[in-house]
């Protein structure tokens, strides 16, 4: 079912409730004022018969006959009077008795003063007459025949209004749900024309602060983040493919020349050597890959944990020396760093792959094959230095260092696949941290700035 229906059909079922309240309500109040004001008429009307038939000149009989005029005309009220003695010493027309009065009941009048019930269709009072020192049981019924007519004309015309304002207030309801739900079926039809080779495409957006102008300004951020994604994968894609090809090639035609010549035993050699070096290359581009996987899933998916940051730094310079032995690290760690400043929640291994990207790119650009690593406190944040002397990176470089399988002119001296800062990038951020590179008198440093707890990030 549709929003346009649903809301529709909401609408109209709850206007159907209150408005079959308000007329239930109306209707109860009009009969219960009906039934009080008609009882009051009755003993109205007992109070003037009985007067009119103790201190009037009229005898019996013309009472009865006026009684009897009226009767075709107007609904009259039959009255009748008992004597303290329960007899029967007045009644309007004996032979039509709607009461049919006893002792029981007389009793009770006599007792109560005052009392009114329903009779079939009639309505009944009886009440206490006090006359010449004597007291009286008077009774007055009728049938209320135009108050009747008047609620039951109530009931029929509250049930034809009602059924009348549901189906303009379900008309009603089709329009407004349309009016309202039209931004709505205008973005569908929008998005119905995006598709991956159209997320150029965005959805019209107004200057109404409303919600439906705040989706579509929140959908197209999405798709905005789904075009960079799709264009970084493109890029990505096409780069991996020309790495991955390149030490194929070689791997390819050291191969097929091995194989089509007469080789000494040396020259195999050569090649098997030539083919493990570009295998290994190889591994090294896969594994960076699969980092940069894991660096790229979504924060929520990543374990994280307490660590200890002199410690990742500490493997990363071992393990470093150890795969580069003709590489120098020096680490030092300020005095007034605290053990607590150097423990934060994150994931052990991807923090190590940063830190061993840093201080291998900062050893293969160095003459020297050298990268100090300095930990310090500067203003409440946490900061780790990674420098190196060598080649100061152009400005221009600067700005594209860590874009993905980018990689400066003074770079392509070294094997590399321009995939590692990228990489550390992501690893940093997605601990919270930041990452700044200056470049200047033949001197590169990489500072990674971590936020120290209780301090907030620079």
């Amino acid at each position: 079912m549709k929003i346009r229906t649903r809301l529709t059909l909401l609408f109209t079922l709850v206007t159907a409730m209150l408005l079959g309240v308000y007329s239930i309500t109306v209707y109860y109040s009009s009969k219960e004022a009906r039934e009080k004001s008609f009882y009051g008429e009755l003993q109205n009307e007992a109070i003037a018969k009985a007067d009119l038939f103790f201190k009037s000149s009229l005898s019996e009989q013309e009472m009865h006959k006026l009684y009897r005029n009226n009767n075709r005309t107007l609904n009259e009220v039959q009255v009748a009077i008992y004597d303290s003695d329960y007899d029967l010493i007045y009644h309007d027309d004996a032979k039509v008795d709607y009461v049919k009065e006893t002792r029981g009941m007389l009793s009770g009048i006599f007792k109560k003063k005052k009392t009114s019930f329903f009779l079939d269709n009639l309505q009944v009072i009886g009440i206490t007459y006090n006359y010449a020192g004597k007291t009286y049981a008077v009774t007055a019924a009728s049938y209320d025949k135009y108050g009747h007519a008047y609620v039951t004309s109530l009931l029929t015309v509250s049930i034809i209004a009602f059924f009348i304002i549901l189906i303009l207030v379900y008309l009603a309801g089709i329009f407004f749900a349309s009016k309202a739900l039209n931004p709505v079926s205008e973005m569908v039809s929008q998005v119905k024309n995006i598709t991956a080779g159209k997320l150029q495409l965005r959805l019209k957006t107004t200057k109404e602060k409303d919600e439906l102008n705040e989706l579509a300004q929140s959908f197209n951020r999405m798709l905005e983040r789904l075009e960079n994604s799709f264009d970084a994968q493109k890029y990505f894609v096409s780069n991996i493919s020309h790495e991955l090809r390149t030490p194929l090639a070689a791997i390819i035609a050291e191969l097929e020349l091995a194989s089509e010549k007469e080789l000494s035993g040396e020259e195999y050699q050569q090649t098997i050597k030539f083919a493990l070096e570009d295998a290994r290359n190889m591994t090294r581009l896969s594994d960076s890959l699969m980092d940069l996987a894991k660096a790229s899933y979504d924060p929520n998916e990543i374990s994280f944990s307490e660590v200890r940051l002199d410690e990742v730094l500490l493997e990363s310079y071992s393990g470093t020396i150890k795969e580069n032995p003709k590489y120098k690290v020096a680490l030092h760690i300020d005095d007034a760093v605290e053990e607590q400043q150097l423990t934060l929640q994150g994931n052990e291994y991807l923090l190590r792959v940063a830190f061993n990207n840093l201080i291998d790119n900062a050893c293969k650009y160095s003459p020297e094959h050298s990268c100090a690593v300095n930990v310090t406190i500067n203003c409440g944040n946490l900061h780790i230095d990674f420098s190196n002397k060598g080649v100061t990176i152009e400005k221009e470089d600067l700005l594209h260092i860590f874009e993905p399988f980018y990689r400066s002119e003074n770079s392509r001296t070294e094997k590399g696949h321009g995939i590692g800062l990228f990489l550390t990038e992501k690893v940093i951020h997605l601990h919270h941290a930041e990452i700044q590179v200056t470049s200047a008198h033949h001197k590169t440093t990489f500072t990674v700035v971590f936020c120290t707890p209780g301090i907030q990030k620079i």
